[in-house]
């Protein structure tokens, strides 16, 4: 087998594309480096064997990462997607479950996080810290050690680590603890030094409704990343408003609450550029546009079909996510948005049953077994 040769050289492949990329000077094409990792997978990943299969794809002379079959989201709940066998995993993130129920739940492996640990802190300090502020960080989510297989959880801890200034985490068991975050706002006053604060959409909500007259308010410099939908966990807020009450609660500029779009399919985040743009990038200005990092190529697809659409039609997304090295470089998602010249926007996902085309591809996938 050359499945672990081959791997390390495409994560250092990778790994070259994104430093070199990020400095202006990518060391090769985003569709050779795309269309190599889709060969590798199509050969060591059965359920994408399958679907290339399916569709007559000819891998081998292809020259445009367009041609890539996309492996629907449902498939990582349905089969094992992973080049290499469970006993080299080193870590599996599992998605949270609540809408299929816990024996449903998506995986996705990692034999190694190397190149996600690149990508998420390259694209989160161009995102969220590009001014390389001394900050310390309120984290309005559980802990990696409470939420060992969560891709977020571990996400926050590569950025509590890489910030290096004082963390403390605010959710523990479920349970929001608001006396942790007013002590944490004091402390951060007291010593004059600005926060990042990372949570979940449903944490802040359930900070909002809690917080009554405490002063939760941060030093000049602060920021908030808010992440997730709500899925039953509190009560639902228009996004507006809660970016509105956010910034009132907090004392900071409504451009310094950005969002963040990431799952657990997907190696690399998108993010609203409003922060990056204050502070002076090119980076989209406007809330509810999302900047995806240069490693990573969306488009918007028919949900029929899954053909690809003109540039500010609506469809559901579809990700080339080169980080996504041991599992699929093409993730079909159902949520529907929409690509344009300033970013991607993003409209939750489709309503009603899973959308056809990905219908069709998970039977395409499935049809010869679930190995």
């Amino acid at each position: 087998m050359t499945v672990r040769p081959t791997s390390e050289a495409l994560h250092g492949r990778v790994q070259a594309f994104v430093e070199g990329i990020l400095r202006g000077a990518p060391p090769e094409p985003f569709d050779d480096l795309a269309l190599a990792l889709a060969r590798f997978q199509a050969a060591h990943v059965p359920a994408l064997g399958r679907l290339v299969r399916a569709r007559g794809i000819d891998l081998a002379s292809a020259r445009d990462a367009a041609v890539i079959p996309a492996l629907p989201c449902d498939v990582f709940r349905l089969a094992r997607i992973a080049a290499h066998a469970p006993d080299e995993d080193t870590l599996v993130f599992r998605t949270s479950g609540t809408s299929q129920g816990k024996e449903a739940r998506g995986e996705h492996p990692f034999r190694t996080t190397a190149t996600y640990e690149l990508v998420a802190l390259r694209w989160g300090e161009r995102m969220l810290w590009p001014d390389r502020q001394d900050l310390g960080v309120l984290v309005l989510a559980p802990s990696v050690e409470e939420v060992a297989d969560s891709s977020l959880g571990f996400m926050l801890d590569l950025f509590t680590r890489e910030l290096g200034g004082p963390v403390s985490f605010h959710v523990r068991g479920g349970v929001l603890d608001l006396d942790g975050v007013t002590r944490a706002a004091a402390e951060a006053r007291a010593a004059g030094r600005p926060a990042l604060v990372l949570g979940a959409s449903f944490a802040f909500v359930h900070l909002l409704d809690g917080a009554g007259a405490r002063d939760l308010s941060l030093p000049p410099g602060s920021r908030v990343m808010q992440t997730g939908g709500f899925k039953g966990r509190s009560r639902e807020v228009e996004p507006t408003e809660l970016r509105r009450a956010m910034a009132s609660l907090f004392a900071v500029p409504e451009a310094h609450i950005v969002g963040e779009y990431g799952m657990t399919e997907l190696s690399s985040q998108l993010y609203e550029g409003t922060l990056a743009a204050a502070l002076g990038a090119r980076s989209p200005a406007r809330h509810g546009v999302y900047a995806p990092p240069p490693w990573m190529r969306v488009t918007a697809c028919e949900p029929t079909t899954l053909a690809p659409l003109s540039p500010g039609e609506t469809g559901i997304l579809r990700f080339v996510d080169l980080a996504n090295v041991d599992s699929s470089v093409a993730i079909q998602t159902s949520d529907l948005g929409r690509v344009t010249d300033e970013g991607v926007e993003l409209f939750g996902r489709a309503p009603g049953a899973t959308p056809r085309g990905c219908s069709l591809a998970i039977d395409e996938v499935l049809s010869r077994g679930s190995s």
